[in-house]
């Protein structure tokens, strides 16, 4: 898998900043996960960063004398790097529409991301059909695999309030 990573990262492709992020996304502080994406391939692959600070709100409960960025917020954002690259590849209006997270499978957490650290999440797509799209992330730091999962997001139409 490691040379599969190594790979997404050579992918051409295009940085997508915050703005945009903001844009494609509903999340706001201190909810969104992903700073910035790179090595965009559209319905193929991306690769999300997300720079950990120290001054992250789950850090005094997770934990105060160790503090380590939960597992499943290292899911949430490579499930957020995959949602930009849906919103991207489908070019959704997200005025009508948002994307969901379906599932997660074979989630496996291999080493802790600490304040100060770099999150890489290259994420590719494994399956995509219509509106629903499979993918398979890893968090990384510095090249070595924090965490890693199989997930599912579908877009669909927002309801009317």
């Amino acid at each position: 898998m490691a040379e599969k990573s190594e790979s997404v990262a050579a992918e051409p492709g295009g940085v997508i900043d915050i703005a945009e992020i903001l844009r494609r996304l509903p999340h706001r502080y201190p909810f969104l996960l992903v700073d910035r994406a790179v090595a965009y391939v559209p319905s193929t692959s991306i690769r999300g960063i997300k720079c950990v600070t120290f001054n992250e709100p789950y850090f005094p409960g997770h934990f105060p004398h160790e503090p380590v960025m939960p597992g499943v917020l290292q899911i949430e954002a490579m499930a957020q790097t995959g949602a930009v690259l849906m919103s991207k590849s489908l070019d959704v209006d997200v005025t009508k529409n948002t994307i969901l997270f379906m599932s997660v499978d074979n989630a496996r957490f291999r080493r802790p991301v600490r304040p100060g650290e770099v999150l890489e999440m290259p994420v590719e797509v494994i399956f995509a059909r219509r509106n629903i799209f499979k993918f398979k992330g890893r968090a990384e730091v510095n090249g070595e695999l924090a965490s890693e999962a199989e997930f599912a997001a579908m877009k669909v139409e927002l309801q009317d309030k």
